[in-house]
């Protein structure tokens, strides 16, 4: 019996990275210091995910002090199209969710 796995497409910060790197390559610390929150171990991990499944490639320039670029590869720019349609969902009702938050907030400190 074989198991599927699922590509890591759901979570945050895979979500934040392949946004990123829409039409353009990124080094390392460039996405590490435009994710708020992220730490170097996560960072790494979720890029690694996205390189497995094939989402985004990785360059290594062979110099002093190492440069890694990390760019979506065909397939990952195929999903940034789906992912923008959230991101625009997300930035249009931003000021609704934060209405509902703070509702639920308030009940639930009650």
């Amino acid at each position: 019996m074989t198991t599927r796995e699922t590509p890591r497409t759901g979570d945050k910060w895979s979500l934040l990275v392949i946004a990123l790197l829409d039409n353009r390559c990124m080094r390392f610390t460039e996405l590490k210091k435009t994710i708020d929150g992220i730490s170097q171990r996560m960072l790494t991990v979720t890029l690694r995910q996205l390189e497995r499944d094939g989402l985004v490639s990785r360059t290594v320039h062979p110099v002093v002090p190492p440069r890694v670029d990390y760019e979506l590869t065909p397939l990952g720019v195929t999903l940034h199209a789906t992912i923008q349609s959230l991101v625009t969902w997300t930035e249009t009702h931003q000021s609704e969710i934060a209405t509902a938050r703070a509702r639920y907030d308030a009940l639930s400190s009650s």
